[in-house]
């Protein structure tokens, strides 16, 4: 499989362009596949969406072991997807390659890191894509591109033969455009066991307040759809100190962990990089110990207080996102104000290491807007037949 794919969305790399033929045999056998271009395939360079990472690292000696799985599973890999530069952006505006299109909201932004996946899967190019989710790369263009969308427990899923962002954040995931294919695909990747029954299902009512007017009344009948599927919500206060607080701990970690990360590469190869990125980089320098001891304790806490919540199986819902994807080329200020809130609400899972799932239930203006179930740590496959039993 060598041709590159019929393609007018954009979602594909071009760059480094590789397909590969899969067992034909298993679980997954007739679907096709899309692959973020941060996983090695063997023989291959991988792009991590910048020019001058792509010319400075060597193809790779082996395939990264989630395709690997994939491709066992009978699946055939289709193509490299586009992502956002060092997958270190939520918009999928990519300066060097461009915007992949969201068919699901023209003119809107795709959502990133994982953008060319999503705008791969929206637009019916392949049956479902591999992504990666650091702060809600899987889980934001899910949203944005009316997709199913899991990010798993932390560590769940192999990274090896990744790029990496921030470890301790850094998971594998994937989108699809029906749950029981998001399941099927969890059950190669994550061990097919029982899902077993859920506990208390829980409404995030800090995190809906952080909701746009328009996205607050949306989200009604899509919550009266989870709570007809999976009972009544009791109403809960994630955060005493408030989610844009354990935002700002979770920018901290993630910086300080980039710069552990990438710091000594950018600074040897001053590679271009789009201004959002950019920027974000350059301030990486700026994070002192002290903040990262004192982020480091709140996160602690942050994940004490969830295991709290979660605790027998308890499933928490809430949006995903506080809107619709903002538009393209959008102001500069809008989207600042937009990913402050967007990240309050997907820091949660990520500090604490949890598996959430989104679900493509609600529409503003005709586009789509995601709900989320979050569980314990472990219980991914909990979620997959939750989403599974709400979307019916």
């Amino acid at each position: 499989m060598a041709a590159i794919p019929d393609d007018a969305l954009g979602a594909f790399c071009r760059h480094t362009h590789v397909a590969v033929t899969g067992s034909g045999k298993g679980p997954l056998a007739g679907l096709t596949f899309g692959v973020k271009d941060i996983y090695d395939i063997a023989g291959h360079k991988t792009g991590f969406g910048n020019p001058d990472w792509l010319a400075t690292h060597p193809a790779a000696a082996r395939t990264a072991p989630a395709v690997d799985s994939l491709l066992a599973a009978g699946a055939d890999m289709i193509g490299k997807t586009h992502t956002d530069e060092l997958t270190y952006s939520l918009t999928g505006e990519n300066v060097h390659y461009g915007t992949p299109e969201n068919v699901a909201a023209p003119g809107r932004i795709p959502g990133g890191s994982s953008s060319g996946s999503a705008a791969a899967v929206a637009g019916n190019l392949v049956d479902f894509a591999l992504g990666s989710d650091t702060g809600g790369s899987v889980r934001a263009p899910a949203s944005f591109c009316g997709l199913y969308g899991i990010r798993p427990t932390h560590g769940r899923v192999s990274l090896d033969g990744a790029c990496a962002l921030a470890p301790s954040f850094d998971t594998a995931g994937w989108f699809a455009r029906d749950a029981a294919l998001l399941e099927r695909v969890g059950q190669v990747l994550l061990g097919a066991a029982s899902a077993g029954a859920h506990g208390r299902v829980l409404l995030a009512d800090d995190a809906l307040a952080l909701t746009a007017p328009g996205a607050m009344a949306a989200l009604q009948p899509a919550l009266a759809r989870v709570g007809k599927a999976l009972g009544a919500p009791q109403a809960v206060r994630v955060s005493a100190e408030g989610l844009p607080q354990w935002f700002e701990t979770f920018r901290i970690l993630q910086g300080a962990e980039v710069r552990s990360q990438l710091g000594a590469w950018v600074d040897r190869v001053q590679p271009k990089m789009g201004p959002g990125v950019r920027d974000r980089m350059q301030w990486t320098k700026t994070i002192g110990e002290r903040e990262i001891a004192q982020a480091q304790e709140a996160r602690a806490v942050v994940r004490d207080r969830m295991d709290a919540l979660l605790a027998d199986r308890a499933v928490l819902v809430l949006p995903t996102v506080p809107d619709i994807a903002p538009l393209r080329d959008a102001s500069a200020a809008a989207p600042d104000d937009f990913r402050a809130r967007m990240m309050s609400l997907l820091c949660i899972a990520s500090l604490a290491g949890l598996p959430q799932v989104s679900l493509p239930l609600a529409t503003v203006q005709g586009c789509p807007l995601g709900i989320s179930l979050i569980a314990a740590r472990g219980e991914d496959l909990l979620l997959l037949a939750l989403a599974r039993r709400i979307a019916g």
